[in-house]
This record gives structure tokens, C-alpha cells and sequence, in this order.
């Protein structure tokens, strides 16, 4: 499919699917919150799920020799990343929470502490909770032009919460943060003096903006590599999440062994048509993908130009990574800052997602926050940014960043 693709929506479609993101919310609210894009698919992934099912090859999966899915995730990393996965070392399983539980159970006994970033994926720490181990927020704060995290006296911290893993996302939702090395590295210190399972979420590393380049952890040295299980998937960049299909390379000795002690079934079995699209997402939607960034980066200037004309006070630092945007109400008077997504949604009829569920079960208050989700149409974002703007207070006629020159 062309660039129109990412030119221009249908509204009606969306809602009439079984997407909970356009289809949970009423018909006169525009949704902006579940991390799902309003693109469909790459035309590689639709052609190669197509001829699966003229085939009517909806058995059990079968391959001969290695997991395709495997060798794709392999060539991936090598290609684009520059590390090499250590052959016979990675799982298939249907999501990341699910390995997020796995590894949780495998590595951690309950009462544990489990360092993550927050604000952090809301999943991920009800997981945690549930698990009956402790949630140890490491905050992510304001550090003057952008989102960083206070890596002083870190080990000492986390010696203090007897933390045994670190669940590192990186790039880093919501914030949109990517890590540098250095800051990976002083983790990785960290981990190294801790002895620490580092489970690295690394979905979003295909969505980085120009100017800044993913590292996936493990590849920082032999010995990061032999704590680190590196979690990811093509379900983000490629918009299928539906499909359930994810890896994980476990670097771990004892993780390794004590998984493959478990009975066959235990981790599930993702369907030939999930498989047949991940290959085909990683191997050959590649150009697909450089258009869908190049939309991405243009509607990431549009919020930052909104932001910029805004007479209220909203704090906002651009992401470096993922179609994510991280806005703080905590000053603007014209939204409710102790929860502004569910105030715009009654007022300005756009969903957003709620500050506070980043930040649950810790210490961290992030209820003045909320996530929007620009991938989308460029009309449509404007749309919503407009929806937006009027509910908190702004000029009476649109300004110069709104761009109408595409349709829905």
C-alpha cells in the first residue's frame, strides 16, 4: 500500500472492528490511548497471512528445522542492532506480560523486590503486584530538557528493597525515553554488584526518532548478557499486536534450565498465521516501516508546535522513541490536575490514558499525567489536539500548527 495509508483514516471502520481502542469508547469520542495504531498492517504481512489462508493452513504449526520466527528475531537483532543472540537461547511465547510472569516466577520468590522505572506500562506493575513481590520504583524526573532517572547511590537502594530483578523498558513507555549507553552501562554496574535478573523490554527499539539509536542490553558485554532476558516482539512497529506473537532470549543459565525443566505446554503455542506474521514484519516491512517513522516524527512536531502555542502551562519533553506523548497537567488551570484524562474525555470527547495507572501500586503519585497515542492520520491528531485545546483554553481560532491538508 502507498503512503495513504498513513495519510488518511477511516473513522467507521475503525469503530465498527473489534479494536477495543476505537470500539470501547462512544461514538463521539475520539480514542488516543490503547497503544494500537490506526494504520492496519504492512502490505508483507497482509500477503503472507493471505496466502496462509487460501491454503486453509489453520492446523497445528509445524516447521521444519528452526523457528522462523526464531532465525527472523536472530537476523534482526544482528542486522540492525549489532548483537548477535546466542544460538538455542530464545523461547516463543504470545506476549510480553506473559513472559514478564514467567520470568518473574522463574527468577523471584514472592516478597522480592522488582526495580523497574516508573511511570512504567500499567501491566507490568499490576503483574508484579499480583505476583506477590514488591514493586521498587526507580523514578524517572524532570532533568531540565528532558526525562532521566537518579542513578546516585542506585545499588545501595536497591540492595536495601532486596531487589532480584530489574524489569528494564527501554525504550521507555511512557516517557518515550531511549537510554543511553551510559546509563545502560551504570545499570548494567548495578546489576553486576546486585547479581540481578535484568528482564529487558525492548518492543518500542524499531520506533526511534532520528538522532538516537537503540542498545539492547545484552549487548553491552558478556556479562550483561548472561543476566539479561531480552523480551520484544514485531506486535508495536508493525501494528499486530492482536496476533500475540513474542520472543524471548533468555541469557540466564539457571532461568534457562529451570524453563526447560517445565512441561511442554507451559508457555502456549502462538498460531501459524501470528508466526507467518512476524517473520514477515521483520523480514520484509522494513520499507514499510521507514514510511509510517517518517509520519510518526511529523505528527511528534505537530504536539510539540501545539504544546508551543498553548497560553496554559503544560510540561511536555518530545519522545526519543515509540508514538507515545507524556503530558503534565499538574500546573495547567484548565484541565482537572488531579485526573486529566478523564475530564478531557467528558469535555473535549478524546480518550487519553490515565495518569495514575502508571505509577500504581507505588509510592509515585502520577495522577496530573496522561499518555496520548499520535499514531494516526495527521488530520486526526489534529482534530483531537483541537478537541483538546478548546477544553483547556486556548486561541479562538486554530493556529498556525494545524495542518488540514489531509483527509480522515
Amino acid at each position: 500500500m502507498t503512503g495513504d495509508q498513513f495519510t488518511s483514516i477511516d473513522r467507521e471502520r475503525l469503530r465498527i472492528g473489534y479494536g477495543v481502542k476505537w470500539g470501547f469508547v462512544p461514538g463521539d469520542v475520539l480514542p488516543s490511548w490503547v497503544a494500537d495504531m490506526d494504520f492496519g498492517t504492512p502490505p508483507t504481512v497482509r500477503e503472507a497471512m493471505a496466502a496462509v489462508l487460501e491454503r486453509g493452513d489453520l492446523g497445528y504449526a509445524f516447521w521444519r528445522g528452526e523457528d522462523p520466527v526464531v532465525e527472523a528475531f536472530e537476523r534482526r537483532m544482528a542486522t540492525r542492532y549489532g548483537w548477535a543472540p546466542q544460538s538455542g537461547r530464545t523461547k516463543i511465547f504470545t506476549d510480553l506480560i506473559q513472559v514478564l510472569q514467567v520470568m518473574i516466577e522463574h527468577s523471584t520468590k514472592p516478597g522480592d523486590g522488582i526495580a523497574v522505572h516508573v511511570p512504567a506500562y500499567p501491566p507490568f506493575l499490576a503483574t508484579i503486584e499480583r505476583s506477590g513481590r514488591r514493586i521498587v520504583p526507580i523514578p524517572m524526573i524532570d532533568v531540565g530538557g528532558g526525562w532521566g532517572f537518579d542513578g546516585e547511590n542506585l545499588s545501595s537502594r536497591l540492595r536495601a528493597e532486596n531487589c532480584r530483578m530489574l524489569v528494564l523498558v527501554n525504550p521507555q513507555n511512557p516517557t518515550g525515553r531511549v537510554f543511553s549507553r551510559n546509563e545502560l552501562e551504570d545499570l548494567a554496574g548495578v546489576a553486576d554488584e546486585l547479581d540481578l535478573i535484568v528482564l529487558a523490554d525492548e518492543i518500542h527499539s524499531d520506533l526511534t526518532f532520528e538522532d538516537h539509536r537503540h542498545v539492547p542490553f545484552a549487548s553491552l558485554g558478556r556479562g550483561p548478557a548472561s543476566r539479561t532476558i531480552t523480551a520484544t516482539s514485531a506486535t508495536k512497529a508493525f501494528n499486530i499486536a492482536g496476533m500475540r506473537c513474542a520472543v524471548a532470549h533468555i541469557g540466564p543459565t539457571s532461568v534457562w534450565d529451570a524453563l526447560e525443566r517445565e512441561p511442554l505446554d507451559y508457555f502456549g503455542q502462538p498460531s501459524i498465521l501470528s508466526r507467518v506474521a512476524t517473520v514477515a514484519a521483520w523480514n520484509d516491512s522494513d520499507a514499510w516501516l521507514d514510511q509510517l517513522k517518517q509520519v510518526l516524527a511529523a505528527n511528534r512536531n505537530t504536539i510539540k508546535r501545539w504544546v508551543n502555542d498553548l497560553p496554559d502551562t503544560i510540561l511536555y519533553y518530545p519522545p526519543e522513541a515509540t508514538y507515545l506523548s507524556w503530558f503534565n497537567f499538574s500546573h495547567a488551570t484548565g484541565a482537572d490536575r488531579a485526573d486529566p484524562a478523564t475530564d478531557l474525555e467528558s469535555r473535549a470527547k478524546v480518550k487519553l490514558s490515565q495518569g495514575a495507572e502508571f505509577s500504581q501500586h507505588t509510592s509515585i503519585d502520577s495522577s496530573g499525567y496522561a499518555r496520548l497515542n499520535f499514531a494516526t492520520s495527521p488530520a486526526n491528531l489534529v482534530d483531537i489536539l483541537e478537541r483538546m485545546r478548546t477544553a483547556i483554553g486556548g486561541a479562538s481560532n486554530p493556529p498556525a500548527w494545524s495542518e488540514r491538508k489531509c483527509v480522515f
